[in-house]
């Protein structure tokens, strides 16, 4: 990959011109830090891309979702794959309402607000209160409409967090949250490890290799010694050095309950194959996929794919919680009821079926979200042997 310019700029639809001058209003931040700091890791560079209060993608008025955004994610299809977390939910917040009053449910990047719309219409017993963890204030805004507009009368359990709350007894649920967490890039040159910065050519954002900071080469060689081989001269990945302090910190606040997630990724074996050599960095605009995380800072979403291996290493044990399991999406979602949801719909409205129809080829398809999206939880403190969802094919021994 080249990022010193924007070589696929030529094939992305164009900015208007106020996107172009909210980007550049980033780009000269970039810029200045660079010019008075030195280059910038990626992983700083990417938090800024993304979070930048007010410019980021994240942290902007700008449409991510759906049709009109970036991209499309699993509750936007429609309210199936709510119905099937509901129902693994189920039995979870039964036997904490039966230790207890009630309990809580705490979603973790809400986006639009469309699957907390859908979930508070379907979760059975309802939760006390339905926290959304969300840094960006634009979409704590596009999640109140939401959910005002879909269930108005239970807004008022709707609260907004800046931080996990401590003493958490509930159910946590992630989706496509630590592919969003900014990750350091490497690469093997001349048998050493080179860590990717982000620096200044003729005014233009260039990637800078330099020798990799130590927690980078650490993570190298420690990978190379559990995957019992050493990367070829010219291999590129990703670590994302953020995952172990973000889901131990966010397991040690919580005392019972469950914690789900639900990403895009690959158990460690395969994130690094000796074929993956330019590593998974993925950005997305206006439904394009590309490689070029320097086209127009502050529109377009930057990702990496999770290495669910690290996921396992940083949750199991902590305060006590433990893998629960470890699946595909396709098989959690029928594990979960899915068929058993399609035959409860009334089959005599042509357009419903097609919509229905439309909303499963996507989710469990393997060349859709089938098998690249997998899913992944701990439990604490509940029984959680026969937790629909993960009853049917177990991919734990491929961590």
């Amino acid at each position: 990959m080249s990022f010193a310019a924007s070589t696929q700029a030529s094939i992305l639809p164009e900015p208007s011109a106020d996107l172009k001058q909210h980007s550049t209003r980033l780009l000269d931040l970039l810029k200045q830090r660079i010019r008075n700091n030195g280059p910038l890791s990626f992983a700083d560079y990417m938090e800024a891309a993304l979070y930048q209060p007010g410019l980021g993608y994240y942290s902007a008025g700008l449409h991510k979702f759906g049709a009109a955004g970036d991209f499309i994610t699993a509750p936007e299809l429609g309210d199936l794959f709510a119905r099937c977390l509901a129902n693994t939910f189920a039995p979870v917040a039964t036997q904490l309402c039966a230790a207890g009053p009630t309990y809580e449910f705490l979603e973790i990047g809400a986006g639009s607000g469309a699957l907390a719309a859908d979930l508070l219409q379907q979760l059975d017993p309802l939760p006390g209160r339905y926290l959304i963890l969300e840094r960006s204030a634009d979409l704590r805004e596009q999640q109140r409409q939401r959910i005002e507009a879909r269930c108005p009368q239970l807004l008022q359990r709707v609260h907004w967090l800046d931080a996990p709350p401590e003493n958490f007894r509930g159910i946590v649920y992630a989706n496509e949250v630590i592919d969003a967490l900014p990750i350091e890039r490497f690469r093997i040159h001349n048998n050493s490890v080179q860590q990717q910065y982000v620096g200044l050519e003729n005014e233009c954002l260039v990637t800078h290799w330099q020798s990799a900071g130590a927690p980078v080469k650490a993570a190298v060689a420690q990978l190379q010694s559990e995957l019992g081989y050493a990367f070829v001269g010219g291999y590129e990945s990703e670590l994302n050095l953020l995952l172990k302090p973000w889901l131990s910190g966010l397991l040690e606040s919580m005392q019972q309950g469950l914690l789900l997630l639900s990403d895009y990724g690959y158990p460690r074996p395969e994130f690094y194959l000796p074929e993956r050599d330019q590593g998974t960095l993925m950005c997305h605009y206006r439904h394009r996929a590309h490689t070029d995380p320097f086209f127009w800072p502050g529109l377009q979403d930057l990702t990496a794919f999770v290495d669910f291996t690290a996921v396992a290493e940083a949750g199991d044990g902590v305060n006590g919680w433990q893998l629960t399991g470890y699946t595909s999406q396709a098989d959690f979602l029928f594990d979960s009821g899915l068929a058993e949801i399609m035959q409860t719909e009334v089959l005599d409205n042509f357009r419903r079926q097609l919509q229905l129809a439309g909303q499963i080829k996507t989710l469990t398809l393997p060349a859709e979200m089938g098998t690249r999206f997998q899913f992944m939880g701990f439990d604490r403190g509940i029984d959680a042997e026969n937790l629909p969802g993960f009853g049917g094919s177990d991919w734990r021994h491929r961590l």
